[in-house]
């Protein structure tokens, strides 16, 4: 599972922020570092000398000199900190993953996280508009399953989803999405015609939004 750092970058300060700011609070907004959530309440953060310390924020230690040696409210815990208050870096008890479509941190559950993740803008739902990245037609959502393409079975082509033809270049163990041709006005939850037929696909091979305008 490939978890999500922050950027490595000074954090944003206002002047009359930065006048009342002092010592090691000054530095842990202002030096570049990028803070990666571990799970259990652990981050590693890259400090702006690219050394790298390990932070258990829940116990307030980390493994800096400045920690270790002095016993110190270091730089590294209050930047873990200040992250978390802002919103760049998930608190204990979540990780941050990469939106699958846009690279957007995600933060979810530590215990729940599978991938792949989507963000708010790209999490799609029954009645949603998506495209096939295959052949660019546009689909109406009707279920959003949690089983596997590879444990899904295709009774007319005599094998699962992931072993379609079409299918080859996405990823086996992703859920499988059902949608229907043409577009359609389908209520979430709601009825799906009988002269619909739904085809079912690796997630990952439905984008959210419109196809492309072409001439």
């Amino acid at each position: 599972m490939n978890t999500k750092a922050s950027p490595k970058a000074p954090l944003p300060v206002s002047s009359p922020d930065v006048d009342r700011l002092e010592g090691r609070s000054l530095r842990a907004r202002t030096e570049p570092m990028s803070v990666l959530p571990l799970g259990d309440g652990l981050y590693e953060v890259e400090s702006a000398s690219d050394s790298t310390y390990l932070v258990d924020l829940e116990a307030g230690r980390c493994t800096c000199p400045d920690h270790v040696f002095r016993g110190s409210r270091c730089k590294h815990v209050r930047r873990v900190a200040i992250e978390i208050t802002d919103g760049r870096t998930p608190p204990p008890g979540e990780i941050a993953l990469e939106c699958h479509d846009c690279d957007a941190p995600v933060f979810v559950d530590e215990d729940e996280a599978i991938e792949p993740a989507y963000c708010a803008e790209h999490t799609i739902q029954p009645g949603d508009t998506v495209v096939d990245r295959e052949t660019g037609d546009r689909l109406t959502v009707v279920d959003v399953s949690a089983y596997r393409a590879d444990a899904v079975d295709i009774p007319a082509a005599d094998r699962t989803v992931a072993d379609y033809w079409t299918n080859e270049n996405y990823d086996p163990d992703v859920p499988v999405v059902g949608a229907v041709y043409p577009h359609a006005n389908v209520e979430p939850n709601g009825v799906v015609p009988s002269s619909l037929r739904v085809y079912v696909f690796p997630r990952t091979r439905l984008k959210k939004g419109s196809p492309d305008r072409r001439g």
